[in-house]
């Protein structure tokens, strides 16, 4: 089974969480934790997957393969 990989990690700078995922381009979110970093980017990633098929966009296959239990 394939997913969109997500990158979730802490920025002291911003002393906030950011997640993001690399195979859609800017699609990314801020949260004050982890999982709410994560809660907001599988948002904008629906939001981003409807739009570009509204446009007529192709949606980038995801690049990660998750492990199979066997």
């Amino acid at each position: 089974m394939r997913d969109h990989h997500i990158n979730v990690f802490f920025r002291q700078e911003d002393d906030a969480s950011i997640a993001d995922i690399p195979d859609l381009e800017a699609c990314s979110a801020f949260g004050s934790t982890p999982q709410e970093a994560l809660a907001d980017v599988l948002r904008a990633k629906q939001a981003w997957i409807a739009a570009a098929q509204a446009a007529g966009l192709d949606v980038p296959t995801p690049t990660y393969r998750a492990h199979q239990q066997v």
